[in-house]
Formats: structure tokens, sequence, C-alpha cells
């Protein structure tokens, strides 16, 4: 059996690093990696709402089709995050605990935000209607009165403060999945930890504002009644936006900062690697000792080396 991952002391220090890495990214490039992420997860979704066209499911298991929702949405998180494209809601924490770690103005942190939010909503936006509009995917019956009923659903029935609250809860848990997938050091432990907090918000309803963004447009492309685009931006955009700032950002990238790295200048980031035997001999002879290794985020754990004027 072996072990191989980093602490959560080094996890947060590699967040701080990469957060860091990404504000001084040139904006061109934040902004198309954005719209790579923003169309990924607009592949998810559509998938989470072809799974959930199934009305007598709908109608007598409705529980069952949320969870085998949960379960295959996260291959668009997977993907955005091995990929290394930007997510506004990912950079909620990456950017706010380089912030606070002093690595990155305050000012090239909202930038950084702003840029990744509309280069998510205009890759969202080029999925719904090229990829899904224009190409008719859910223009049969029963895909439109699923993507229809899940849009109205997210929208029309929650108030305002319950959608801000979901939001809260989302990026809670869409964070922890950033944070697992740099802990594990190979890929198949990167793809379990953000695997399983991803399943626990979407089967738990919660409201991710770059989701909603393919989410509640193509229920309007498909001719939603009681949605319009005000009432998307009101309700769809606004408090799913803070919530998820407040989720990210305050609940999971302050609270770690807080954590491992006040009063913490640097920390290098070598990990634990432990291999057992299945052997007895070789457990003897080993003695269970651990073995210290070079981290294997080798672009975040130089970034100060190849950028000392970040330490000033």
């Amino acid at each position: 059996m072996t072990f191989d991952a980093l602490s959560p002391q080094e996890v947060v220090e590699a967040v701080s690093k990469l957060g860091a890495h990404k504000g001084h990214m040139r904006l061109d490039k934040v902004f198309f990696s954005a719209v790579s992420a923003g169309c990924i997860l607009a592949f998810a979704c559509g998938t989470t709402l072809s799974t959930n066209a199934t009305p007598w499911f709908q109608e007598n298991a409705p529980g069952l089709m949320r969870t085998i929702s949960a379960l295959v949405f996260p291959y668009g998180l997977c993907m955005i995050l091995l990929t290394g494209a930007d997510l506004c809601t990912g950079s909620f924490m990456f950017t706010s605990v380089a912030a606070l770690h002093r690595r990155l103005s305050w000012s090239r942190m909202l930038l950084h935000w702003a840029v990744t939010f509309l280069g998510n909503l205009a890759g969202s936006l080029f999925v719904v209607a090229i990829i899904f509009g224009y190409g008719n995917t859910f223009s049969a019956e029963p895909f439109k009165s699923a993507v229809i009923s899940f849009a109205t659903k997210k929208q029309v029935t929650p108030d305002f403060q319950m959608i801000f609250l979901r939001g809260i809860g989302c990026n809670w848990l869409v964070c922890l999945a950033c944070f697992f997938g740099i802990q594990g050091r190979d890929l198949a432990s990167k793809v379990i930890g953000i695997w399983l907090p991803t399943f626990a918000f979407v089967s738990l309803g919660f409201d991710h504002v770059v989701a909603n963004m393919t989410f509640i447009p193509l229920g309007i492309w498909l001719g939603a009644p009681q949605i319009t685009t005000s009432l998307y931006i009101w309700k769809g955009i606004i408090p799913t936006l803070l919530g998820n700032i407040i989720g990210g950002g305050v609940f999971c990238g302050t609270y770690y900062w807080y954590m491992y790295l006040l009063d913490l200048n640097t920390l290098p980031l070598y990990g634990e690697k432990r291999t057992r035997s299945s052997s007895l001999n070789s457990v003897l002879s080993s003695d269970r000792t651990s073995t210290k290794q070079p981290d294997v985020e080798a672009s975040a754990a130089d970034f100060d080396t190849q950028n000392p004027h970040m330490n000033k």
C-alpha cells in the first residue's frame, strides 16, 4: 500500500502559490482559460440535464435521479482542474489565499475574478447557443421539458436568500474539491478527491454560478415561460455569485490561510511518501520508514524562486 500526498499545510501553501501564479497571468490567457472552463462545465451540465430527462423516475424517485446526476456531473470539474483551466469559483479560493498571504494585490485579485467570470460566461453561452441550441441537442421531448422544468425549479421556485445560502454551500464544497485535487499526487487520487465533494454539492441541489450559466440560459433558449433575462440576472447570477464568493473566499480560503499560513512566510512542498510491503521481511527491514520526494507541483513550488519580487 502506498500513501503519497501533500499535508494540509502544504496544500494551502500550494494554493497560495497557484493563486499568485494565476493572478499574475496575462489577462488574455486568463480569459481564454476561463472560456475553456465554461465550455467544459457546460458539457457536464448537459449530461446532468439529459440524465434528468426520465419522467417516470422524476415522478416516482426524484432523489434517485438527483443522485445519479450528481454521480456523473463531476467529470466536468475533473477536466477543468486537470487541464489547468480557470473557473471563477475556484479562483475565489486560490486568489483570496494569495492576497491574504501578500503574494497578490487585492486589486489584481478582483481583476482576476472579473475576467474569469466573463470568460466562464462566454464559454457557457457559446455551448448553450452553438452546440446545444443550434445543434438541437435538447429540442426533442422529453429533454426539452426536463430542461425547462429544471431551470424553473432553479430560478422561479426559491427565494433570493435561499439561492444565496445554497451558493455558499456549493462553493464551500467545490473549493474542497480543488483542495483535495491538489493534495493527491497521482492522477487517480486527484480524480477521486475532486469527484466526492462535487458529487456532494450536486446531490444537495446547491447553486453554482457557472453551472447556472448553462442551466438557465438553455431554459430561456427553449422557451421557459416564467424565466426572463432580468430574472436570471437577479436570481441566477447575483445571489449565487455572492454566495459562491463567501463559500470559496471565506469558508475555505480565509479559514485555511488562518489555520496554516498566518505568521508563516513560506513552506517547502515535499509531501510524504510511505510504502508498506506485503512481505514481513520487507516490513521489518524498512521499519516503516518515510522518505521525502521533490514536489510534483513544480510550477507552484518554483513560483517564488522564479518571481523573487513577490516576496518583497
